[in-house]
């Protein structure tokens, strides 16, 4: 029996009840509960801290404590990044969902105390933490087509033609307008599960 562990990483002040982790999550257990494959799915979305690199130290020890026998990282916005990160350590696929690929420069004007979208529960985002997505920056992906990219042209707070340079010989998907939380993502998942499943 094969078994993969799916990650799936929430973008800046989102959580593990966001909407495209709720339908990927959703479908990934409806193909292991449909018992049509030889192959199990792990589904791994936690809630990730403030600091980068408490986040990934957290997400690598549930990596590296898996008996699965292949990873793939899903994120979206700043999980993307995560994603990359993840991706390039593990030698892993990586679905990149409006991915900010530069972090530490997009995240900088937010320095402070924000609040999380869906419960208004206060966080402080230290200045400490630019520093450590900076440590965590992705210069240049190694191998393009371990990466899916889905990217928004109407994505309102990310560039999309940054991504597509970035992600340049990887599996992309343009999207015309959309937004940045992907409005239509259950129209594309599909794909996603795809590239997910596909050896």
């Amino acid at each position: 029996m094969k078994s993969t562990l799916l990650v799936y990483l929430h973008g800046f002040r989102s959580s593990p009840r966001s909407s495209k982790a709720v339908m990927t999550g959703d479908a990934v257990k409806a193909i292991g509960n449909a018992g049509l494959t030889n192959h199990v799915y792990e589904w791994y979305c936690p809630q990730l801290p403030a600091s980068p690199q408490e986040s990934m130290a957290m997400v690598s020890a549930h990596i590296e404590q898996s008996s699965a026998s292949r990873l793939v990282v899903v994120g979206s916005s700043l999980g993307g990044f995560y994603t990359n990160y993840l991706a390039e350590k593990y030698h892993c696929k990586g679905v990149v969902l409006n991915p900010a690929v530069f972090a530490a420069r997009e995240l900088e004007p937010h320095v402070g105390m924000m609040t999380a979208y869906d419960s208004e529960e206060p966080f402080d985002f230290k200045q400490e933490y630019i520093g450590e997505l900076q440590d965590l920056q992705i210069t240049k992906i190694s191998d393009p087509e371990r990466y899916f990219l889905i990217a928004a042209k109407g994505d309102e707070l990310l560039d999309w033609k940054e991504m597509v340079r970035f992600y340049e010989g990887a599996q992309q998907l343009v999207l015309e307008g959309s937004d940045h939380g992907i409005a239509d993502y259950l129209d594309h998942l599909p794909k996603v599960l795809t590239f997910i499943t596909s050896e």
